[in-house]
């Protein structure tokens, strides 16, 4: 036990000395799961999912070292080259003649509430000459609900500028199913949380089919699109389906696969369910 203390203590303190060089040595780099219409199959958007190709410890994922970059002014940093480079790849896709379709992108709370993010925005979309129709950001319930009036600013400048927001995992935070209303004409898509498409079941009416149904039937009414995310099984897709769900994304169809990987998925154009077993 005590060497795994030792272990652990020595590969945080590695990552929190090598993080603020990232950039320079060129580690970071950008995965891409695929979201799919759960009506034909197709590919009408994909995320852009960090990771840090670490020298000494191989590919590490945001769960591990964004909590730490987080508690420096480096994350705005990071934001930044996660933005560009999102964007640069989607017109080199475009560029090379490949599907047309959104990339959307995680915003920290404190990038999110920097004064220049929506000129950075711009800028980066004038740089990498890609339309803001093919950006979307996403952001989460807990930013939304905690800086409710300066973030529903920052979604108007953004949605007037063209770029979709998604509220990402929906239901883990405060809000309820009552406070949709108010999201209205701000967010354009909300992601249903994974801890809710586990639970979902097509020969039991569990509290987890109730809950979905609800949010779909309820974002539905306020021209929200829907998306599951974290869908792993044929069954779980079937009840998406017969609830309306607009998209669906997880491992059923692809994990998050390097931009070289993706390539040929756009060049399906259309994915077929794969036997993921959990």
């Amino acid at each position: 036990m005590k060497s795994k203390a030792v272990d652990y203590e020595a590969r945080l303190n590695s990552l929190k000395s090598d993080l603020t060089y990232v950039i320079e040595r060129n580690e970071l780099e950008l995965y891409y799961q695929p979201k799919v219409s759960a009506e034909s199959n197709q590919i009408i958007g994909a995320e852009a999912l960090l990771r840090w190709n670490h020298p000494k410890w191989g590919i590490i994922g945001p769960n591990e070292f964004i909590p730490l970059a987080e508690k420096t002014v480096f994350i705005n940093e990071i934001g930044k080259w996660v933005k560009k480079n999102a964007c640069r790849q989607n017109k080199v896709w475009q560029d090379a003649g490949l599907l047309k379709i959104p990339v959307s992108i995680n915003l920290s709370a404190s990038r999110f509430l920097e004064r220049d993010l929506i000129t950075h925005i711009m800028d980066t979309l004038k740089e990498t000459k890609l339309d803001p129709q093919y950006l979307e950001i996403e952001i989460t319930e807990t930013l939304l609900l905690e800086n409710e009036e300066v973030v529903f600013s920052v979604l108007d400048e953004l949605r007037n500028l063209g770029i979709k927001i998604a509220l990402d995992d929906f239901g883990t935070g405060y809000s309820s199913l009552s406070s949709l209303n108010r999201f209205k004409g701000k967010i354009d898509i909300l992601k249903i949380d994974r801890s809710f498409i586990q639970g979902l079941s097509s020969s039991l009416e569990e509290d987890s089919n109730f809950i979905v149904k609800m949010i779909i039937q309820l974002s539905h009414q306020l021209k929200m699109n829907v998306i599951a995310e974290g869908v792993e099984t044929n069954e779980q897709l079937a009840v998406l389906q017969k609830y309306n769900c607009s998209m669906i994304q997880g491992y059923l169809f692809s994990k998050p696969i390097p931009a070289v990987e993706f390539v040929k998925l756009l060049k399906k154009d259309k994915l077929e369910p794969l036997e993921y077993s959990i």
